[in-house]
């Protein structure tokens, strides 16, 4: 067994009763100058746990996959909120292996929860959030774009999961769509990594 990631548990605020993203995913990010074609290149320094999502979203790094899954289990294990069912936020873009399924898939019967995939969708595509810089452009955008079925969440008590949590405007969505038309019973949220700036 590998030794487990250090992180920093921070607090995130939103509709759900309560929240945490497992750190920061980044220290740092210097600009260090600009490439051939006049496009900035930053050198990015990550937590331990940011580095470790950055392997597995961006370099398809299968080894990262354990040590996340960990940190992540550690936590909820000491955080206790008493949840019953793990919901993960719905890809904003089609990718073959979505991150955040492949974790809440393994996170979910370690934690003894019922996993519910299908639970909330996507009903069309949106612009890219991360280059959307206001947050109630996003919730904008995010209005009316998920759908539910009602019979995985009624009466539950959902955790919902993501990987980086940013303003909050999709995880909000999703937990609005949980409690006024899924009608779960309680809702919390988890992110493993959160950025510096809501942008």
């Amino acid at each position: 067994m590998s030794e487990l990631v250090i992180t920093r548990p921070t607090a995130i605020r939103g509709r759900w009763r309560d929240g945490y993203a497992l750190d920061f995913h980044t220290v740092s990010s210097t600009h260090i100058g600009d490439d051939e074609f006049g496009n900035p290149k930053f050198e990015t320094v990550r937590t331990a746990i940011g580095e470790l999502l950055y392997r597995l979203k961006y370099r398809k790094d299968m080894t990262a996959i354990g040590q996340i899954v960990d940190a992540i289990t550690s936590f909820v294990g000491q955080w206790n909120p008493g949840m019953d069912t793990l919901v993960p936020v719905p890809p904003s873009r089609g990718r073959p292996a979505h991150p955040v399924a492949i974790l809440a898939a393994l996170i979910a019967p370690r934690l003894g929860l019922a996993y519910t995939p299908d639970a909330v969708r996507r009903t069309r595509a949106i612009p890219a959030l991360k280059d959307i810089v206001d947050y109630t452009e996003r919730a904008r955008l995010l209005d009316g774009v998920h759908s539910i079925d009602r019979s995985q969440v009624q009466g539950r008590r959902v955790l919902v999961f993501d990987d980086l949590y940013r303003s909050g405007a999709t995880m909000n969505a999703v937990t609005a769509v949980l409690f006024d038309v899924g009608l779960a019973a309680d809702v919390c949220a988890l992110a493993i990594t959160r950025t510096r700036s809501n942008r």
